[in-house]
C-alpha cells in the first residue's frame, strides 16, 4: 500500500491505495455523492483504496473535491511511472442506463484533460461542476492524457457515475502487465 497525506488550510487528505488491489474501498470525504463515485472508482479499477478527507465543507465541496483529485493523481503517479511492461493506453465505454460515457487514456507523462459531459446543476447537494475540477486535478497531477466524452445521457447522476467508472475500466486497461512491451514508447521513455 502506497499513502500520501497532504494538509492545508483548507483540506487535512490522506490516501492509501494498492494499485493491483481487488477494489476493496473505504471512503469518507463528507461528501456523500463523491464517496459514492470514489467507490466506484475503486470498485471497477480493482484499486483497494482509502481516502479520508476533512475540508471546509461549511464553505462549500470544492477544495475536498479537487485536492482528492490532487493527492489520488500523485499517489497514482508514484505507483505507475516509470512506465515499464504496462499497457500504456487505455479505454473504455461505461452505460448507466440512457448515458454512455468513453474515457480514453495515455499514461504519457504529459497532462491533458478533455471534458465534454453535459453535467450542469446538482445532483442533490453535490455541485456537478466539481466533477470536472477533480478529473482536471487528477489528470494534472498523474499526470496523464484524459478524455471523458458522453456519447449520450441525460440524467446528471448516470453521466458522472459512468465517467467514473469508464476511467476505472480504462485505467485498469492501461497498467495492465505486458512484459513484451518494455517501455510503451518509441522514443525510449516516458
Amino acid at each position: 500500500m502506497l499513502e500520501k497525506r497532504r494538509t492545508t488550510k483548507e483540506t487535512d487528505i490522506f490516501i492509501a491505495l494498492n494499485l493491483y488491489g481487488t477494489g476493496e474501498a473505504q471512503i469518507d470525504t463528507g461528501i456523500g455523492f463523491f464517496d459514492h463515485m470514489l467507490e466506484s472508482f475503486a470498485r471497477h479499477a480493482l484499486i483497494d483504496l482509502e481516502v479520508s478527507c476533512r475540508g471546509d465543507l461549511q464553505i462549500d465541496a470544492h477544495h475536498s473535491v479537487e485536492d482528492v483529485g490532487i493527492v489520488l493523481g500523485q499517489l497514482l503517479s508514484e505507483a505507475i511511472y516509470p512506465v515499464k511492461g504496462l499497457e500504456r493506453f487505455g479505454n473504455a465505454v461505461a452505460v448507466m442506463d440512457e448515458a454512455a460515457v468513453e474515457c480514453d487514456i495515455d499514461l504519457s507523462r504529459r497532462a491533458y484533460l478533455v471534458f465534454e459531459l453535459p453535467v450542469e446543476g446538482k445532483v442533490g447537494d453535490f455541485d456537478c461542476e466539481l466533477v470536472e475540477e477533480f478529473f482536471r486535478a487528477f489528470a494534472f497531477n498523474l499526470p496523464l492524457t484524459l478524455h471523458l466524452v458522453a456519447r449520450r445521457g441525460r440524467n446528471r447522476h448516470h453521466l458522472i457515475e459512468a465517467s467514473f467508472k469508464a476511467l476505472a475500466l480504462a485505467l485498469r486497461r492501461a497498467v495492465s502487465p505486458n512484459e513484451r512491451i518494455g517501455v510503451p514508447s518509441t522514443k525510449g521513455v516516458l
